[in-house]
C-alpha cells in the first residue's frame, strides 16, 4: 500500500512539472512589438485620412499605401497572448491538475482497492482486509490491553494466516478471560501444529496441553462448527479416528456448506477401510444411505439404533426390504465382516 502511494505521488509530481513548466515562464516577449506598433499606427492614420478625404485625386495613393501596410502586418508572426490571458491559463491549468490529483488520490484510496478486492473470492478478500487492519488492531490491543481488542487482533491475524501474531494475541486474551472458546481452540491448534511450521518435533506434554485447550473449547461451545472441526483434527492427530469422525460429521451437520473436513474424513475412512474389511464393505454399499458412521442419512435410518438380530440383518441385506435394495451377491466373508460392524455399532449406540 505504501509503495503504491509513493509511486502515485511521483507520477503526480512529474505530471505537475510537465504541465506547469511552460506556464512558469509567464507570457513570452514579442520581438516584433515595435514594428507591429508602427504598422498599426500607420494603418490607423491612413484609414483616418481616407475617411476625411476631400481631394479625390489623393485616394489611389492612400489606398495603395494602406494595402501595403496591411500586407506588412499580415506578414508578421502572430502576437503572443497578453499577460492577463496567460495568467488565466495558468490558473485553469493549476485547477485542472489539482482536481486530477484529488480524483486520483481518492480513487487510489477507495475505488482501486475495492476493484482489486472484487477480483478475489470472498475468503481471499476478507484475508486481504484482515491483513491491512493488523497494524492498527495490534497497536490498539497493546495500548489498551483489553480482552476485546486482543480478540479482534487475534481473529484478524489467524484469519489472514499471520499465526506469529495470533499466538500472543489469543494468549493475552486468555490471560484476561480463560473461558473464551475461540481463543482456546485456535491457540490450541496453533500450538499443536507448531511443529509442522517450524520443522521441530512437538513435545508430548505440549501436544497434550494443546489438545486440552481444543477439547475445553469444544465443551464450552459444542455447537460452534469450528469447535468440532478443530476437535476432529486434534483427535485424528492422536490416532482416535472413530471419535475424530464423530466430531467432523458433527461439524458438517452444524455447517452443511463447510468443506474444510472433507479431505480428513476421506483419509480417515481410507485408513479404517484398510484396517477393517467390514468398514470397507459398508463404505462401498451402505454409507450413501445410512451415513458414514451408521447414524442415519438422507435415505436410510440409523443402524446404531437398530434392534434386529444378526440373522434378521443378514436377511434384510441379502433379500432387501421396503426401500432397501437387496445385495444377494455379497461374498460370505464380506457379508460376515459387515454384520460384525453392524453388531458392534448396535452395542455402541448413536
Amino acid at each position: 500500500m505504501i509503495l503504491s502511494l509513493t509511486l502515485l505521488a511521483l507520477i503526480l509530481l512529474v505530471s505537475l512539472w510537465l504541465v506547469l513548466e511552460p506556464l512558469r515562464r509567464g507570457a513570452p516577449t514579442d520581438p516584433d512589438a515595435a514594428e507591429r506598433q508602427r504598422l498599426t499606427e500607420e494603418r490607423d492614420r491612413l484609414y483616418a485620412e481616407l475617411a476625411a478625404l476631400e481631394d479625390e485625386s489623393r485616394r489611389p495613393d492612400l489606398e495603395r499605401r494602406a494595402a501595403l501596410t496591411l500586407r506588412a502586418l499580415d506578414a508578421l508572426p502572430p502576437a503572443p497572448p497578453p499577460a492577463t490571458r496567460a495568467g488565466r491559463t495558468r490558473t485553469l491549468a493549476l485547477t485542472g491538475v489539482g482536481a486530477a490529483a484529488l480524483l486520483t488520490v481518492t480513487g487510489a484510496l477507495t475505488f482501486v482497492p475495492r476493484w482489486q478486492l472484487a477480483s478475489l473470492n470472498g475468503q481471499e478478500a476478507r484475508n486481504v482486509q484482515a491483513t491491512l487492519a493488523l497494524p492498527n488492531l495490534r497497536r490498539r490491543a497493546e495500548a489498551g490491553g483489553d480482552k476485546a481488542a486482543y480478540m479482534a487482533w487475534g481473529k484478524a491475524a489467524f484469519d489472514s494466516g499471520h499465526y506469529d501474531q495470533a499466538l500472543p494475541a489469543y494468549g493475552n486474551a486468555l490471560r484476561l478471560d480463560p473461558r473464551q472458546p475461540e481463543a482456546l481452540r485456535r491457540l490450541g491448534i496453533l500450538l499443536l501444529t507448531r511443529g509442522d511450521q517450524t520443522g521441530q518435533q512437538i513435545k508430548p506434554e505440549d501436544a497434550r496441553q494443546a489438545f486440552l485447550l481444543i477439547r475445553t473449547a469444544a465443551g464450552l461451545a459444542p455447537r460452534e462448527p469450528e469447535s468440532q472441526l478443530l476437535l476432529g483434527f486434534a483427535l485424528a492427530r492422536f490416532g482416535q479416528d472413530a471419535d475424530a469422525l464423530t466430531a467432523l460429521e458433527r461439524y458438517r451437520t452444524l455447517d452443511p456448506k463447510g468443506r474444510d473436513a472433507d479431505d480428513l474424513i476421506t483419509a480417515i475412512r481410507a485408513r479404517q477401510n484398510d484396517e477393517d474389511p467390514g468398514l470397507r464393505v459398508y463404505a462401498t454399499n451402505c454409507a450413501s444411505c445410512h451415513g458414514p458412521n451408521g447414524n442415519g442419512g438422507a435415505f436410510g435410518p440409523s443402524l446404531r439404533a437398530s434392534t434386529l438380530t444378526r440373522e434378521a440383518l443378514r436377511s434384510v441385506i441379502v433379500n432387501g426390504k421396503g426401500a432397501m435394495p437387496a445385495y444377494p451377491n455379497l461374498k460370505p466373508a464380506d457379508l460376515n465382516a459387515l454384520l460384525d460392524v453392524l453388531e458392534r455399532w448396535q452395542k455402541e449406540g448413536s
